[in-house]
Order: structure tokens, then C-alpha cells, then sequence
């Protein structure tokens, strides 16, 4: 059978039902989340140019990961 016979259906993987790729994705946003924030940090604490919109797009970022881990229960 060709696999474009096959039900879109069997080959969808429910990840978020999957602990272990729940848990590597939490962890990763987590981790991207630090990162940011030492990054905003760092730039708080030099006279970069354009530093404030280097920070605002940060915080964005940061918000919208920290949107998915609560949108995914993670």
C-alpha cells in the first residue's frame, strides 16, 4: 500500500500526549526563557544602541513563551 493511500490520521502523532516530548519541550522553552533574560540583563547594564528595542522584543519573546508553556499545561 502506498502510503498516500494511508489515512492522514494514521500518521498523526499526538506529541503533547507523550510525557517524555512534554517534558523536553518544557524544559527547552524553559531554558530559552533564561537566556533571554540574562540577555536583558546584560543589556540593562550596558549602553548598547537600540538596546530598549533589543529588551522589548526580549520581553516579547519571553511572553510568548511563557503564553505556550501555560496554553500546553507545561
Amino acid at each position: 500500500m502506498d502510503r498516500h493511500e494511508l489515512s492522514p490520521d494514521l500518521h498523526r502523532v499526538k506529541l503533547d500526549h507523550h510525557d517524555s516530548v512534554r517534558t523536553h519541550v518544557q524544559q527547552q522553552v524553559c531554558d530559552e526563557v533564561q537566556q533571554l533574560e540574562r540577555r536583558i540583563e546584560t543589556l540593562r547594564l550596558t549602553k548598547a544602541p537600540h538596546a530598549a528595542i533589543m529588551i522589548s522584543t526580549y520581553e516579547r519573546m519571553i511572553s510568548r513563551k511563557k503564553g505556550f508553556l501555560q496554553n500546553w499545561d507545561l
